[in-house]
């Protein structure tokens, strides 16, 4: 497990390795991760909940790539089968997950606040510490 300073103690990266066989696919999901990790640690906005969420935006981004090279090299639709009068022309498969994790992304994307519309619309996350105030030792519980 790789740790992005400051960022480890939040959130530790997953195991890439587990998840891809592609070296250079690995290579991308830990860049990825540097990148998403290291932008919402900046805004404040990293919080161990939002590890899996993580985890799935940057599948999401390397099954993107994945299917975006297969629909460049093949096309978005699939030719019909030779010699069979009723095949038709279809939309490859390749295509359908392309735009389905362009989908999934983006959505993770506006919930994280990185897409830049939503950026201003992010919060920091709270830090788990309330203020002592005057009035918490006015009313004390009845022993």
């Amino acid at each position: 497990m790789n740790v992005i300073e400051n960022t480890g103690a939040v959130v530790p990266e997953p195991d890439w390795d587990s998840l891809f066989s592609d070296v250079l696919e690995i290579a991308a999901a830990k860049e990825h991760w540097r990148v998403v990790t290291t932008e919402l640690r900046d805004r404040q906005l990293l919080a161990p909940g939002n590890a899996h969420a993580l985890q799935r935006l940057v599948v999401d981004y390397i099954l993107y790539d994945r299917a975006a090279r297969e629909v460049a090299e093949n096309g978005a639709v699939t030719k019909p089968k030779r010699g069979n009068p009723k095949a038709i022309a279809r939309t490859s498969p390749h295509f359908t997950v392309m735009r389905e994790a362009a989908s999934d992304a983006a959505v993770l994307e506006q919930e994280f606040g990185l897409s830049p519309r939503r950026r201003a619309a992010a919060t920091k996350v709270p830090n788990g510490k309330k203020a002592a105030r005057a009035a918490d030792g006015y009313l004390s519980a009845v022993k």
